[in-house]
């Protein structure tokens, strides 16, 4: 598997990084994880935005979904071919409304699901093209899913939004990587089922025998270097900073 991080951004865009999207390629299929604010820019550095086969929405908060909208827009107008056929897309209950609501003028009542072949999220495991995939529910104040993407004997684990649960070890455990959000400052934010510190993200880590760690979805108010080291503090594997574009290899 190769996962890209086309943005990392938490809660809003950066001046460096849109917000959460990362792209997970495997035998010429691709899979999109979040397309928050300023990604489906981003993603155009990549990838072609008609080669994406298929998207993964966490939550519904705008920093994981709102460029759904403007993907919308590609797909139904496009200009040289016609309209798309439609692609998976695998989020909560309510995606479908959700964006429609947030796109305000769509062209009918069922033109999103002209260009997007929604399915409903509930914890359990199925396929995504090539991929075998883990869903569980993760602690978030609206619903949100947690993944684990498996090929070829390799996995990535992705928190999504969350504070800590036993649900999101249990998608970790023993992953090759381990993609966490570390929003808050240990000692300085403390709301339970909202999000993550670096400390924490670090002791999940360490609990699921991770073989990497990369903290994520870190705002731009927040001071990820200190993220980092609260998480190395705990977590003695590799660990990491996501920053916009990389790149690894699983």
């Amino acid at each position: 598997m190769k996962l890209t991080v086309v943005g990392c951004s938490g809660s809003f865009p950066s001046a460096e990084s849109a917000c959460s999207s990362y792209l997970v390629e495997a035998d010429g299929f691709r899979l999109l994880l979040d397309l928050g604010n300023g990604a489906l820019g981003a993603v155009q550095r990549h990838i072609d935005l008609y080669d994406i086969d298929a998207v993964f929405l966490s939550h519904l908060h705008p920093d994981h979904c709102i460029d759904m909208c403007a993907f919308f827009v590609a797909r139904y107008y496009r200009h040289d071919g016609g309209r798309c056929a439609p692609i998976p897309v695998y989020g909560p209950e309510g995606t479908e409304e959700r964006l429609c609501d947030a796109y305000a003028d769509v062209p009918s009542e069922r033109a999103m699901s002209e260009v997007f072949d929604f399915h409903t999220l509930k914890a359990g495991s199925f396929d995504i093209g090539p991929f075998a995939v883990r869903t569980e529910k993760v602690r978030h104040p609206v619903d949100t899913f947690g993944i684990r993407v498996e090929h070829g004997g390799r996995s990535l684990a992705y928190s999504g939004d969350t504070g800590v649960c036993d649900a999101l070890h249990e998608l970790a455990e023993g992953a090759d990587l381990f993609l966490c959000e570390a929003a808050f400052t240990h000692g300085k934010e403390d709301i339970p089922e909202l999000h993550l510190n670096g400390r924490q993200a670090g002791e999940h880590a360490r609990r699921a025998g991770v073989g990497r760690l990369v903290l994520t979805h870190i705002p731009p108010w927040t001071d990820a270097e200190r993220n980092l080291a609260d998480a190395r503090a705990v977590f003695e594997g590799p660990t990491e900073l996501a920053v916009p574009h990389a790149v690894y290899e699983l």
